[in-house]
């Protein structure tokens, strides 16, 4: 669900212009329907018009339900859904599983190649930064994510996970607000297996426009257990 409202939010511009073709092209035809059940003379003709007038008033009405839906959901549901909760996506609950060729790869760290650490352009301070962790460093357990994002016509942002060497990136949290080297969001390392790992910070603004990503390299060891 909220992937959803992240999408109706990003493309809410283009939601509004399909609607609002679409009603147009619909109040053409009740018009042209009303014109030809005003000017029929036969009960048959006359039954003809008046369906196609009903349905043209049919899909307006809907149109008009959609475009209520859209605007609630943009402008109510997506910024609290944001600020109570993080946006999880259905990708995180594949950490778990066996069969991910994310853990896959994790799962003999020392057979891999150490791969380079990650130099990023898109870090840019007081900007879109995270602050912690920091590059190069080792984390366990539930990981606070402190940062900032700080950017014109800011509209969104989320933090992700990839296995060190590899590009499919898997969604932690995101949230609509802007942050001043404060909390991001939290990232639970337990499901994932010991390894290294790249974090990544991406902004998006009010346009769809995504910024650089900036990206930290850390690794990711076991919990201790007490």
């Amino acid at each position: 669900m909220d992937d959803v409202l992240v999408f109706l939010k990003e493309y809410e511009v283009l939601i509004y212009l399909a609607m609002g073709l679409f009603a147009v092209w619909h109040v053409r035809k009740f018009i042209l329907a009303w014109q030809e059940l005003q000017g029929a003379a036969f009960g048959l003709e006359k039954e003809s018009a008046q369906g196609r007038l009903n349905s043209a008033a049919s899909f307006l009405v809907l149109a008009l339900i959609a475009g209520v839906v859209e605007f609630g959901l943009v402008t109510i549901a997506a910024p609290n859904s944001a600020e109570t909760s993080p946006l999880f996506t259905p990708t995180l609950d594949l950490l778990s599983s066996p069969t991910v060729t994310l853990l896959a790869a994790a799962s003999a760290p020392e057979e891999a190649e150490t791969p380079e650490p990650i130099i990023s352009a898109g870090c840019i301070p007081d900007e879109v930064m995270i602050t912690f962790p920091e590059n190069e460093t080792t984390v366990s357990g539930l990981v606070e994510v402190l940062g900032t994002v700080n950017i014109p016509n800011f509209g969104y942002y989320k933090f992700e996970i990839s296995q060190a060497g590899m590009d499919n990136w898997l969604t932690i949290q995101a949230n609509d607000k802007e942050k001043n080297g404060e909390a991001l969001g939290t990232w639970d390392t337990a499901q994932l297996e010991p390894g290294s790992y790249n974090l990544r910070l991406v902004v998006v603004d009010n346009e769809g426009n995504q910024r650089v990503p900036c990206v930290v390299s850390v690794y990711v060891e076991a919990a201790i257990e007490e």
